[in-house]
């Protein structure tokens, strides 16, 4: 398949393959008569970086997943505790700052008069008084 076809395919654009391609994330084939070919090991591979992706992984971990040998599971399973880890934290930040909004939007139905205590929260110069 052609490049746009393996973009197509692949849910992303062609300037997204030619960029993990410069990252090493995906091979370049050589050019024989006419328009590079892909084939569907790339499309899988393509894939399987765009998963990893919405696992949350950046595209160094990402190259270091793809370059492990298959067998080297511990490795894997560590990289992949690394993300569990920060996206741990992640959830407790976003649920710190639910809470703290929930608190804001019930002070703000409650009250009748003033200023809404979530605008007032949000301008620097009220904030903290």
């Amino acid at each position: 398949m052609k490049i746009g076809d393996l973009a197509r395919a692949g849910g992303v654009n062609v300037e997204t393959i030619r960029y993990y391609q410069r990252r090493g994330l995906l091979t370049e084939p050589p050019r024989m008569q006419g328009p590079r070919r892909y084939s569907h090991d790339d499309l899988d591979r393509l894939r399987s970086i765009r998963a990893a992706q919405t696992a949350g992984f950046t595209l160094d971990e990402i190259a270091t997943l793809l370059a492990l040998d298959s067998a080297d599971r511990s490795a894997a399973q560590t990289l992949a505790q690394s993300r569990i880890d920060a996206l741990d934290a992640k959830i407790a930040t976003l649920q710190t700052m639910r809470s703290a909004l929930l608190r804001l939007a019930e002070a703000c139905a409650a009250g009748e008069t003033g200023p809404c205590p979530i605008i007032a929260a949000f301008n620097p110069e009220t904030a903290g008084t």
